[in-house]
C-alpha cells in the first residue's frame, strides 16, 4: 500500500511539469506566428475617419527591411506639422490600426506619426515574429527611408519642381545613408518646421520593440513604452503560470518555458534569452516613459519596474490604477495624453548651445569659476553658469515621488 501511494505522488509531482514541457514544445511555433489581424476595410474606415477628425494626410509607406521582407504601414502627417516625428508600434496579433487612438492625440499636438504593420503582422510580410531581435532592424530600415523621402520632398518644394507625394514603396527608396542623424538635418519637414525630434510609443511586443530599437538607434530620442516584457523568458513565466502567478511557471510548469525557448530558438536560429528590453535600456542611456497597468495579467507591473530598475537614461514611471493590460489610454485619457505630450516636449527642447553658458565678455576669476563648476557626471546637484550667473540644477531620474523636487530639498 505505502508504495502504491508513493508511485501515486510521483505520477501527480511528475505529471503537470512533463505535460508543461510538451505544451511549451509544441506551442513554440505558434508563439513565433502570431495570428495575424488583417486590415480590412471596417479597420481602413476607422481609421480613416480618426485621420479626417485631425484633418491629417496619410500615405502608403512601404519599407524594404535588411533580410528583404516587405514592411506596410503609413506616414500621416497633421495639417500644422510641429517638426518631429513620433513611430507607433502595435502590440502582437494586431496591427497598425491597433494603436489610432495615440496616433489621434500626437496628430492634433502637431506631431506627424508612423504606423507600420510589424513583420508578420497586418500586411506586412515575414514568415516569423521575433519581438525585436529582427524588428530591430526592420525600424533602421523605417527611419532610413523616412529620411529618404523627406529629404527628397524638401527638395523638391526647395526647387519649386512639382511632384506627387513621396511614397518609399519602391524598394530601392528604402535606405539613406545610415550616419546621417535626424537631429543633424536642417530640412526633414516642412519649411515652417523649426526642429526636428524622432520619438517612439509603443505598447504591449510594440513597446518591447520600441525600446529594443532606441537601444539599437540613437536617432530615436525618446520612448514611450506601455506594458513592456522585461525579456522572453520573464514573460514566458507568466504564460506558463497560466497567468495567475509566474511563481508556477518558475517552478512547477517551469519545463514548459525550457522547451519553449529552447525549440523557438532551434526553429529560429536566434538567442531569445538576447531578446530583451531590459538589456536594451541599460545598453544605451535615452529618455524612457514606462507605463504599466495596475490590474494587467498578461504583463505585470513586474516587467515594467525590471526595465524602470535597468534604465541608465532620464526615466519616469506610471502605474495605471485599475487599468488592463495596454488600456492605460482608455482608463485615464486625459492623464495618458498629458504625460505623454509634457515627455515628448521635454526632449523636443532645442539643446542649448555651449557658447551659451559663457559670458561674452568674462574675466580670468569668471573663467576659473566656470571651469571648476563644469558639470560632472556623478553629481546630483550641479552647478551651472550662464552669463556667469551661478545656480543649481538638479539631476534626478524622475518618478512619481522625485518630480518637482530642487537642490535645496536635499538639504
Amino acid at each position: 500500500m505505502p508504495k502504491r501511494l508513493i508511485r501515486i505522488a510521483l505520477i501527480l509531482l511528475l505529471f503537470p511539469p512533463l505535460l508543461a514541457a510538451v505544451g511549451g514544445w509544441l506551442f513554440a511555433p505558434g508563439f513565433l506566428t502570431p495570428q495575424r489581424r488583417q486590415l480590412d476595410a471596417n479597420l481602413l474606415r476607422e481609421a480613416d475617419a480618426s485621420f479626417a477628425v485631425t484633418r491629417s494626410v496619410r500615405q502608403d509607406f512601404n519599407v524594404t527591411a535588411p533580410d528583404g521582407v516587405i514592411l506596410r504601414g503609413w506616414k500621416v502627417t497633421p495639417p500644422s506639422p510641429n517638426g518631429s516625428w513620433v513611430l507607433l508600434f502595435h502590440g502582437v496579433a494586431d496591427n497598425r490600426v491597433g494603436v489610432i487612438g495615440q496616433s489621434e492625440f500626437l496628430l492634433r499636438a502637431g506631431y506627424s506619426v508612423i504606423l507600420m504593420d510589424a513583420r508578420a503582422h497586418g500586411k506586412s510580410d515575414g514568415p516569423i515574429a521575433t519581438y525585436g531581435w529582427l524588428e530591430r532592424n526592420d525600424t533602421r530600415a523605417v527611419i532610413d527611408a523616412l529620411l529618404s523621402s523627406e529629404h527628397l520632398a524638401q527638395a523638391r518644394a526647395d526647387s519649386g519642381k512639382p511632384g506627387a507625394p513621396i511614397s518609399s514603396s519602391a524598394p530601392n527608396q528604402n535606405h539613406a545613408p545610415r550616419s546621417r542623424s535626424f537631429t543633424s538635418s536642417t530640412s526633414l519637414t516642412s519649411s515652417t518646421s523649426t526642429s526636428f525630434h524622432l520619438f517612439a510609443l509603443g505598447e504591449s511586443m510594440g513597446a518591447g520593440i520600441a525600446l529594443q530599437s532606441a537601444a539599437a538607434d540613437p536617432r530615436i530620442e525618446a520612448v514611450v513604452a506601455e506594458s513592456s516584457f522585461a525579456n522572453l523568458r520573464e514573460a514566458a513565466y507568466d504564460y506558463a503560470g497560466l497567468r495567475k502567478s509566474p511563481l508556477l511557471g518558475k517552478t512547477l510548469f517551469a519545463p514548459g518555458v525550457w522547451t519553449l525557448l529552447y525549440r523557438g530558438e532551434k526553429l529560429t536560429g536566434i538567442p531569445l534569452a538576447e531578446v530583451s528590453p531590459v538589456k536594451a535600456v541599460a545598453s544605451r542611456p535615452f529618455p524612457v516613459l514606462l507605463i504599466c497597468d495596475e490590474k494587467d495579467e498578461a504583463l505585470p507591473c513586474r516587467h515594467t519596474e525590471m526595465i524602470y530598475a535597468a534604465a541608465r537614461g532620464p526615466k519616469q514611471l506610471w502605474e495605471v490604477p485599475n487599468a488592463f493590460h495596454t488600456a492605460a489610454l482608455g482608463f485615464q485619457p486625459e492623464e495618458f495624453k498629458r504625460r505623454v505630450l509634457e515627455f515628448f516636449a521635454t526632449y523636443s527642447k532645442p539643446p542649448v548651445s555651449p557658447a551659451s553658458n559663457f559670458p561674452k565678455e568674462v574675466s580670468p576669476f569668471d573663467f576659473r569659476i566656470s571651469i571648476l563648476s563644469f558639470p560632472l557626471l556623478k553629481s546630483r546637484c550641479e552647478p551651472d553658469i550662464v552669463g556667469g550667473i551661478k545656480s543649481q540644477r538638479y539631476v534626478t531620474h524622475v518618478t512619481e515621488r522625485t518630480a518637482g523636487r530642487t537642490c535645496n530639498d536635499q538639504s
